[in-house]
């Protein structure tokens, strides 16, 4: 088959071509977002099917960001290797691989390499498919092509958990991930015909920085399981303690590798700019804190509140909706402030939604919850598109595509770590309330002595044995204390968020500063102009 591009498809398409391929394109990307958080009502229900904590069950979620965020960095020579209609059909069937077998997973492990397939072709499925949409609107309209795209992107990720609860609470955990399948069959049809075409060839492969691309893939996989299953290896352990080593030296190895590559993955320069270096660390935190709480208020919700999957996945479509609004008319500020006065509002926002959430039990009502999670995505909408303009405004026009590249996979990868780190603090917080709790359970507690003796009362009238009725108020008990210990640990896990947040206004009041320096560079650069122009 000859080579195909984009105007051979518009000269056998004619001008629909456009919109059949961004039919095509975002029906593949939102299948891949849906799939995203989807999974995240879906927690309490693994932790049953397979017999294992919350801790272990998260790699479910967390194995799918890690997998994306590294993937994204593989995206430009996959295309480059394979031409776009062969990379967006074969991620697709991966896609759609990774989740039949997470459909039918028999082990926790079997599920978890089903959702790193599933990520892995999520990371190149996305950038693939925005450079495809930019790529058949003239100039002119890019800005357009750009706000499709963005759309199917932000709202996805909310939907994503209602989806999945429907699909739970109709059938089950398993049905879930092959909901967004009718989506992917969608977009292989449409793509096998209308993405451009070129033809492989193994001679002809274009270069690639692979040794900087494994030591950085080490590097993440081990500092995150170092993270993840510190609480259960023991984090002074030899094995805890190993993996973090390997985990820094890999990162460290790849960060020399990249000053001494003439393309490299991300450049380590970048960082040298204060502004910049301001900017991704505020991209990171609120990566993780976005992704965190979309993780979290899910399980929170269902796992101490007693909310349906579907219930739970709705608490989180109100703020998603409102993030839609506002990132628009945040864009506009943008161009009219100084960027470090919104996204200091911003932070403020959210720090203010997480210790209002950081009250939340039991008896905190669907609509309580919900308009707190709607104020911490205002304030996230709020920050997003100043905290992009902040970063690459002080990098050179020549280093704006690596600047782009690496403040898209910080921010990303804040993402996969927010999740990591929330389950971590979540486990140690309920660990240590629980055995407070446990320790104030004595004989001559008299709160106590009262509650078992009303069970046992209860459990009499119900016609229960004697001698099952105390050791049955016990273990009744026991619950109890474990449900208000994970209520605390939830608890002290949002007012921790409200807390870093408050530190992340310090890289906010340097981003500040920097710019001022910038504002006057301009300036000077401005006011030697005009000197220049009135000498000649």
């Amino acid at each position: 088959m000859p080579d195909i591009g984009y105007k051979e498809q518009f000269e056998r398409f004619g001008p629909a071509y456009r919109w059949m391929l961004v039919i095509a394109g975002t029906s593949g990307s939102v299948s891949a977002m849906i799939s995203s958080t989807m999974v995240n009502v879906a927690i309490p229900s693994i932790t049953g099917a397979f017999g294992v904590e919350q801790g272990l069950a998260q790699w479910v979620a967390t194995a799918f960001f890690a997998t994306m965020v590294a993937s994204q960095l593989l995206n430009s020579w996959v295309i480059a290797a394979l031409g776009e209609r062969v990379a967006f059909c074969s991620v697709l069937i991966i896609f759609s691989a990774g989740a039949f077998i997470g459909a039918t997973s028999e082990t926790l492990e079997t599920l978890v390499a089903g959702r790193i397939m599933q990520g892995f072709a999520a990371g190149i499925l996305a950038p693939l498919v925005m450079s495809a949409v930019i790529s058949v609107f003239p100039d002119e309209r890019r800005g357009f092509a750009i706000s499709l795209f963005s759309v199917g992107t932000i709202v996805s990720p909310g939907f994503g958990p209602f989806i999945g609860g429907l699909a739970i609470d109709t059938f089950s955990w398993r049905h879930m991930f092959l909901v967004p399948l009718p989506l992917v069959g969608i977009a292989l049809i449409l793509g096998a015909f209308l993405m451009p075409h070129r033809k492989f060839s193994l001679r002809n492969l274009p270069p690639f920085n692979w040794t900087g691309y494994i030591l950085l893939v080490i590097a993440i996989i081990c500092i995150m399981g170092g993270i993840g299953n510190g609480q259960r290896w023991g984090w002074t352990s030899d094995r805890t303690l190993l993996t973090f080593l390997i985990g820094i030296a890999s990162g460290t190895a790849f960060v020399i590798s990249q000053l001494h590559v003439r393309n490299p993955l991300l450049d380590p320069t970048l960082f040298l700019n204060p502004q910049f270096t301001s900017a991704v660390i505020l991209a990171f935190v609120f990566g993780a804190a976005t992704f965190a709480t979309n993780y979290s208020v899910p399980v929170f919700v269902q796992m101490v509140q007693g909310f349906t999957p579907t219930k739970a996945g709705m608490i989180l479509i109100p703020a998603g909706i409102m993030m839609m609004m506002i990132i628009p008319v945040a864009g506009w500020i943008s161009d009219r402030v100084p960027n470090h006065l919104p996204i200091m509002l911003g932070c403020l926002m959210f720090t203010l939604a997480m210790y209002l959430v950081s009250d939340a039990d039991v008896n905190t009502t669907f609509w309580g919850i919900a308009l707190l999670i709607m104020l911490s995505r205002s304030g996230h909408g709020i920050v997003k598109p100043n905290m992009g303009r902040a970063a690459l405004a002080s990098i050179p026009t020549e280093k704006i595509n690596q600047g782009v590249g690496t403040f898209n996979f910080i921010r990303q990868l804040g993402g996969a770590f927010g999740v990591n780190i929330m389950v971590v603090i979540l486990e140690m917080r309920t660990a240590f309330h629980s055995e407070a709790l446990t320790m104030t359970q004595t004989a001559g507690n008299p709160v106590s002595r009262e509650f078992l003796h009303k069970v046992e009362t209860i459990l009499n009238e119900a016609g229960v044995a004697e001698a099952v009725q105390q050791p049955g108020a016990l273990n009744y008990l026991g619950k109890v204390l474990y449900a208000q210990a994970m209520t605390m640990g939830f608890q002290d896990s949002f007012m921790i968020l409200a807390v870093v947040f408050l530190f992340v206004l310090i890289p906010a009041w340097i981003l500040s500063r920097a710019n001022k320096h910038v504002v006057a560079r301009q300036l000077e650069k401005k006011k030697a102009k005009e000197e220049k122009a009135l000498a000649a």
